[in-house]
């Protein structure tokens, strides 16, 4: 799983950005200020650095000359509101790979990770699972698994929503006949075979936890 250190003292932006990577399969650690940030850097090896430029103690700047400096090759994005040509000068000049200036859109943020990193889009993880949506494939553990196509289809609904509920209306779409029975049948089978935690919330639906 690709690693992502998200360096925001804006907490709503940092949670919004956190649960939307969380749910394309990024694991994603969050720092408020660019010392906690700096420590995150040593205790952990990431595949990403997103950093905004003016936080606490340590600007996003700063940062990453300092583990450019060291030796730290790892691709780094600015994502901020500066939009003057002298930042945007020095973010490249200090080692950033993009700059991206607030506000910003996500799905354009997420095709440019996904270039970075050369993520296939079409491949959702989740724990030891991969579900390829071009060629309708699931493996675990990197072996093709076969479960019956309407589970597969349910199961990817549960993927594109991970951490959502997701209302048993939706679900009912993709069956044959609409029961409850024949519901709680279905997703008894996906966690048995796929071993994921599916949670039924009573009156709503049912959510595939985040890992």
């Amino acid at each position: 799983m690709y690693k992502i250190l998200l360096l925001e003292d804006d907490e709503i932006l940092s949670q919004t950005l956190n649960e939307l990577l969380e749910m394309q399969g990024y694991e994603v650690f969050l720092a408020k200020d660019g010392n906690l940030a700096l420590d995150l850097s040593f205790e952990h090896e990431f595949n990403l650095y997103l950093l905004d430029v003016n936080v606490p103690f340590l600007n996003g700047f700063d940062f990453l000359k300092e583990l450019r400096d060291s030796g730290d090759k790892t691709p780094a994005f600015f994502i901020t509101a500066l939009k003057d040509i002298d930042s945007l000068s020095r973010g490249f000049q200090v080692g950033g790979d993009d700059y991206i200036k607030k506000p910003f859109e996500f799905d354009e943020l997420l095709v440019r990770i996904n270039a970075k990193l050369k993520v296939n889009m079409d491949v959702i993880t989740y724990k030891n699972l991969e579900y390829n949506i071009k060629t309708d494939e699931l493996k675990k553990n990197s072996e093709i698994i076969n479960i019956p196509q309407v589970d597969k289809e349910i199961f990817l609904l549960f993927l594109k929503n991970c951490g959502n509920i997701v209302d048993k209306n939706l679900i009912f779409e993709l069956m044959k006949k609409n029961s409850d029975v024949g519901l709680r049948v279905h997703i008894t089978k996906i966690k048995k075979l796929l071993e994921v935690d599916i949670t039924n919330i009573r009156g709503q639906g049912y959510r595939l936890e985040k890992i």
